[in-house]
């Protein structure tokens, strides 16, 4: 019974951190993943799906800011981190990372959509 307690406790506390950590990664808003701070972002074609890394740095990384993952963040289902050039940590969504866009003014904005056509909104 002891047993069965703990390892339901253990559970419930693993359910609940990965729900949390989900939620704080991204959520959908009309058919596009959006950051926690609703923000559209988005993938860029020259990455590797689970390559580990990112494509885009230096003025690139102007114009497509990262969505950076904290040192403490923990990745579930879809998401992953992957390490920046700089060695900082980055969110992924099926192993490709993300971007935010530096024209998106406002939640919502879909600015860098297509862009080059190199630039796309991330759909679930």
């Amino acid at each position: 019974m002891k047993a069965a307690l703990l390892f339901s406790s253990a559970l419930l506390a693993l359910a609940s951190v990965s729900a949390s950590a989900q939620g704080s990664i991204t959520k959908v808003e009309d058919g596009a993943l959006v950051a926690a701070n609703g923000m559209t972002v988005y993938s860029f074609d020259k990455d590797k799906p689970n390559a580990g890394t990112s494509a885009c740095s230096g003025q690139c990384e102007t114009f497509w800011p990262p969505y950076k993952a904290s040192a403490t963040d923990v990745p579930v289902g879809p998401y992953s981190i992957v390490k920046r050039e700089d060695g900082s940590p980055q969110w992924a969504y099926k192993g490709k990372p993300l971007y935010f866009f530096s024209k998106d003014m406002k939640q919502g904005d879909r600015n860098g959509d297509n862009f080059k056509n190199m630039w796309h909104v991330v759909a679930p």
